[in-house]
C-alpha cells in the first residue's frame, strides 16, 4: 500500500522559511516522479514543483528562486525548500507521486502552511 506522508508545515512569519518532507512508502520511489502541490482556500490545486527520476527539477514560474525540490532515493523522501514565504503561499501542500513508467498517481493527505504575522 503507497503512502505518502508530509512534514514540516506551520505558522511561518513573512520573510521566513520552512522545509517540508515527505516520506514515501509501499513504492519503488526511484521509479516515480516526485511534486509539491498546493491549494489556497477557494483556489484551485496548483503545481509548486516537480522532480524527475532523474533528479531534474520543474518549478511555477512564479515560485522558480524561492522554493528548492530536492528528493533522496534512499530515504525514500523528497523534499520542499521554501524561502522567503510571503502570505499568498499560505496553502495546504501536498505530496504527489506519479509512476514514471505505470501513470499511477498518489497523494499525501497535506499539510497546511500559513505565513502571517
Amino acid at each position: 500500500q503507497v503512502q505518502l506522508v508530509e512534514s514540516g508545515g506551520g505558522l511561518v512569519q513573512p520573510g521566513g522559511s520552512l522545509r517540508l518532507s515527505c516520506l514515501a512508502s509501499g513504492m519503488a520511489f526511484g521509479l516515480y516522479v516526485m511534486g509539491w502541490y498546493r491549494q489556497a482556500p477557494g483556489k484551485q490545486r496548483e503545481l509548486v514543483a516537480s522532480m524527475s527520476t532523474g533528479g531534474t527539477p520543474n518549478y511555477a514560474d512564479s515560485l522558480q528562486g524561492r522554493f528548492a525540490i530536492s528528493r533522496d532515493n534512499a530515504k525514500k523522501t523528497v523534499y520542499l525548500q521554501m524561502n522567503n514565504l510571503k502570505p499568498e503561499d499560505t496553502a495546504v501542500y501536498y505530496c504527489n507521486a506519479r509512476g514514471s513508467l505505470s501513470g499511477l498517481d498518489f497523494w499525501g493527505k497535506g499539510t497546511l502552511i500559513s505565513v502571517s504575522s
